[in-house]
C-alpha cells in the first residue's frame, strides 16, 4: 500500500469515526418520547396544584403560568439552572423544588413540547 493510499485509508477511518461520534449524541426518538413521558409524570405529580400542564387546561392558581406558555415566555436554558438549584419565586405559595439532571432534562423536554404545540 502506497503512502497516499495509507493516508486516504486513515482519513476515511477518521471520517467514519467522526460521523459515528456525532451520531451518538443524537437522542433517538424512543428516548425523546421516554423523556417527554417522564417530564409529563413529574409535572402531573409536582406541579398541577398550581400550574396547567396540559394543552388547553387553565392553571388552578392564576399567578402560575401554564406549562405550554413557559417555553414561549422564558428561555428554557435559564430554567434548567433554576430547576437544579431550586426554583424560588416571589410567590410564597410555590414550594422550592430541586431536581437532578435526568429529571431536569425530562421537565424541559416536556415544557418545550407543550410550548411548541406539537403534542
Amino acid at each position: 500500500m502506497s503512502r497516499a493510499q495509507m493516508n486516504s485509508a486513515v482519513l476515511a477511518v477518521a471520517g467514519a469515526f467522526a460521523i459515528a461520534m456525532s451520531a451518538s449524541h443524537v437522542t433517538p426518538a424512543w428516548a425523546q418520547g421516554e423523556s417527554f413521558a417522564r417530564g409529563q409524570k413529574i409535572a402531573q405529580e409536582k406541579c398541577t396544584k398550581c400550574h396547567a400542564v396540559g394543552k388547553a387546561d387553565a392553571s388552578p392558581d392564576r399567578k402560575a403560568p401554564p406549562f405550554r406558555d413557559i417555553g414561549k415566555n422564558f428561555p428554557l436554558e435559564h430554567l434548567a439552572e433554576a430547576l437544579a438549584e431550586g426554583i424560588v419565586t416571589g410567590d410564597n405559595n410555590m414550594p422550592e423544588f430541586k431536581f437532578g439532571p435526568r429529571d431536569i432534562d425530562a421537565i424541559l423536554d416536556y415544557i418545550a413540547e407543550m410550548s411548541s404545540g406539537s403534542r
